[in-house]
């Protein structure tokens, strides 16, 4: 690969998805400043809590900022005064404005984690997860006032396996996104990246994950409930209802079995209950679970919550 000159990068990130691209980009260029979220109250104690991304930068010895907004004269001069090549945006989660956008002498790069004009928003990658998507990816964009309606630098796509959940999916795509940043600027510095606009056809909006959305309708298909467990994993964790408390469901998976919810049995009622886990009929098919976790205690395999848990005869409800 042809080598040409760093650049001098401004980033903005927040969450731990942006730290695998942080760690990459200053290895190669000159990051002249970190913008992330204020600190945060977090836990029990309410302790003021650092942002993965601040953490590393200060690991790091970059200079970091906090700003509460980018909407202060305050905040656009620090982003001014670091005279970076190119802002880049990752999962930083506040509202960039145009006069910021204008700011980089090359523009502001985002790295968004779906196939654009796919999954536009704030959650791409549960959105994918409970459509039931075979397949996503990363794409580098050039940041505009839309949301997420850039010009596209670069894109690739992975394959989203049929275990995969809301982590593991995120650690692929946040590697994938340090891989892609960094072919895009090296083509950008060498003059030779094309921005192709995004395709009018296939827009999807990503809407940020309710917390109402965990509940589990045991009257859907097998399937579906499936794929809502592994897009609420690690958070905000599907759940149901067991004697009238919480029941968070970490891991489950749909089986090949015929219709048997009826009035004898309907959806919610458990089936079986074995060390191979608690299979419970659903509207259509049956769905295993896998991990799971009674409000208060530790999130548990089935073999285990069983020892101190009878589910003979149990029917979970809908909380």
């Amino acid at each position: 690969m042809i080598s040409a000159p760093p650049l001098k990068l401004g980033f903005a990130g927040t969450p731990d998805f942006a730290v695998p691209a942080l760690e990459s980009l200053a290895g190669r260029h000159r990051i002249a400043a970190v913008f992330t979220q204020p600190d945060r109250p977090a836990g029990r104690g309410q302790a003021l809590h650092l942002s993965p991304v601040k953490r590393r930068a200060l690991e790091l010895g970059l200079t970091v900022h906090q700003p509460a907004s980018f909407k202060t004269p305050d905040a656009l001069e620090m982003l001014r005064a670091a005279q970076v090549d190119v802002l880049v945006v990752v999962a930083y989660g506040l509202i960039l404005p145009a006069a910021v956008l204008v700011v980089p002498a090359r523009g502001c790069l985002n790295i968004h984690a779906s196939l654009l004009p796919r999954w536009r928003g704030a959650a791409p990658i549960q959105r994918a997860l409970l459509a039931g998507d075979s397949v996503t990816g990363v794409t580098i964009m050039r940041m505009e006032a839309g949301l997420d309606t850039g010009p596209m630098l670069l894109s690739r796509a992975i394959t989203i396996d049929s275990r995969d959940n809301a982590k593991s999916l995120h650690d692929k795509l946040a590697h994938l996104g340090a891989l892609l940043i960094e072919e895009s600027l090296q083509a950008l510095r060498l003059g030779s990246q094309p921005e192709v606009a995004q395709p009018l056809e296939g827009i999807t909006y990503a809407a940020k994950i309710d917390k109402a959305e965990t509940p589990i309708q045991w009257g859907r298909h097998a399937e579906e409930i499936s794929r809502q467990v592994r897009a609420f994993n690690p958070t905000p964790v599907a759940e149901t209802r067991f004697d009238g408390k919480q029941l968070r469901i970490w891991e489950a998976e749909p089986l090949d079995a015929p219709a048997l919810s009826g009035p004898s049995r309907p959806p919610g009622s458990v089936l079986t209950a074995t060390r191979e886990g608690i299979d419970v009929v659903c509207g259509t098919g049956v769905l295993r679970i896998l991990k799971l976790q009674l409000a208060g205690r530790k999130p548990l395999p089935a073999e285990e919550f069983l020892r101190g848990q009878r589910l003979d005869g149990t029917r979970f409800s809908n909380p």
